[in-house]
């Protein structure tokens, strides 16, 4: 199965509008249905952050699995209108990353899980190089989280699929997170569904919040740029 040319498809989406100023729509989707969760349609626009909440057991994760195309499902999801029924999975999922609450780890030492090393994302996280030759049954939870991330990072995707990110971290852990990945976001043009339990760090990470439970997919109050609800 041929694979597009991904850097074709970024350089068309490279601004955050098209000329009619509407938000132009990279991950979407189109009567999606992963078990008890659907049917859902929704968009996510470019460089955009979308919280999204709700209770357990209502699907959150389940959700992103599908996204990342990780869970059989009906319907379709989209990257910059391109169907994940027409790429390979691992280059899927390449493009649309997905961090899982629990991170796994099928290596002893920590560095063999990179085929590479941002040393500046490295720092940001908090982290010193000698990190890599950690073994991971040494590491804290959230040191394996804080990895985790940098091991989505360091493969560029263009859409990022957080599934609580910061619960396993401290609040400065937490803040250098939030801090990094806006800074990612912004600088990367990168789109973001970030499931979280906490309202106020949903206010501050995002623009628009989404509620899934029984009853569906639910738009809530979306921020200004001011901050304000």
């Amino acid at each position: 199965m041929s694979e597009p040319d991904w850097r074709v498809l970024q350089s068309a989406r490279r601004y955050f509008y098209n000329r009619e100023g509407s938000p132009l729509k990279r991950l979407e989707a189109r009567a999606l249905r992963v078990r008890h969760v659907g049917p859902l349609d929704f968009a996510v626009a470019d460089g955009e952050c979308v919280a999204l909440a709700g209770p357990s057991g209502a699907g959150k994760s389940l959700l992103l699995r599908a996204l990342a195309d990780m869970e059989p499902h009906e319907g379709e999801v989209l990257l910059d209108g391109v169907s994940c029924s027409a790429i390979d999975p691992p280059a899927w999922r390449r493009q649309v990353g997905l961090l899982s609450a629990e991170s796994a780890w099928w290596h002893d030492r920590a560095g063999a899980h990179f085929a590479r090393v941002d040393a500046a994302l490295l720092r940001e996280l908090g982290f010193e190089p000698k990190v890599m030759d950690a073994e991971v049954h040494q590491l804290s939870t959230g040191e394996r989280q804080r990895l985790a991330l940098l091991r989505l990072l360091v493969q560029a995707p263009r859409v990022l699929l957080l599934d609580e990110p910061t619960a396993s971290l401290d609040p400065k852990n937490t803040a250098r997170i939030e801090t990094l990945l806006a800074r990612y976001r912004e600088e990367h043009g990168v789109s973001v569904l970030w499931v979280s339990h906490d309202p106020e760090q949903s206010q501050r990470v995002a623009r628009r919040h989404w509620r899934l439970d029984a009853d569906g997919l639910h738009e809530a109050g979306a921020r200004d740029d001011a901050g304000h609800a």
